[in-house]
């Protein structure tokens, strides 16, 4: 899942003036579905034209054969661009631009058609890019900043936890609702100040994720303030404390 979490730092009404852990946001969208403005016979009103059909047959082909087989590279290349950016923190325009792009195709290379149904969710994910400067907290000097934020989700619980390394060691857990098969809505519900101090977290601490692509070794999430989210995998095994 990637990783906005609402806290008074991130935009919320919780009134700590700690920065806390975050990976989701609140948000919903609309598709638009467009017909032909004209038919050339009745006949045709519940069918495809044969140029139509043709036409569609062409595309699925094209993108068909378009599609990457091997995610390998793209994931080597992802790593390679982001390796000199700070998780993000030092990416500009330019940069967050290039790393969309290599990102786009990486999901379309995405082996996990149904991420929510997998195990390779399972675990403890480190964050190693994100475009949300709340989360990489770059308006507070570097010193002052989480050297390292991680996800954890387990599946069978809908759990999950969000956490800051050194010197904040802020925290926060949520209940996972499915929306669909990559995606999810998130309520949080206990922040933890400096990871001892529990604050309960407001009823409008709400968010949602999705999961464009998923591997044993790394994670693609977008927040649903557009928000790109790149994971990869540390601890399998890791289990949320109860």
């Amino acid at each position: 899942m990637a990783l906005s979490t609402p806290s008074t730092a991130v935009n919320t009404t919780t009134t700590t003036t700690h920065q806390l852990p975050k990976l989701f946001h609140s948000h919903s969208s609309l598709s638009t579905i467009t017909f032909p403005a004209k038919l050339t016979t009745t006949h045709h009103l519940f069918s495809a034209t044969p140029i139509s059909k043709w036409r569609t047959n062409v595309s699925f082909l094209t993108s068909f054969l378009n599609k990457p087989k091997d995610a390998k590279p793209i994931k080597e290349e992802l790593l390679d661009a982001i390796a000199p950016l700070d998780r993000g923190a030092e990416a500009s325009a330019e940069d967050q631009q290039t790393i969309e792009e290599i990102v786009q195709k990486l999901e379309a290379a995405n082996p996990t058609k149904d991420p929510l149904k997998s195990p390779l969710l399972d675990g403890k994910w480190e964050l190693i890019y994100t475009t949300s400067q709340s989360i990489l907290q770059t308006k507070r000097p570097k010193f002052l900043r989480s050297r390292v934020n991680y996800q954890a989700i387990n599946v069978d619980t809908l759990r999950a936890q969000n956490m800051e390394s050194f010197p904040t060691f802020n925290q926060v857990t949520a209940d996972l609702t499915p929306v669909n098969s990559k995606k999810v809505a998130v309520k949080f519900d206990y922040f933890k100040i400096v990871g001892l101090i529990p604050v309960k977290a407001p009823d409008s601490a709400r968010g949602s994720l999705e999961i464009t692509y998923l591997d044993e070794e790394l994670r693609v999430s977008r927040g649903d303030k557009g928000n790109l989210f790149v994971l990869k995998m540390i601890d399998p095994s890791y289990r949320i404390p109860t």
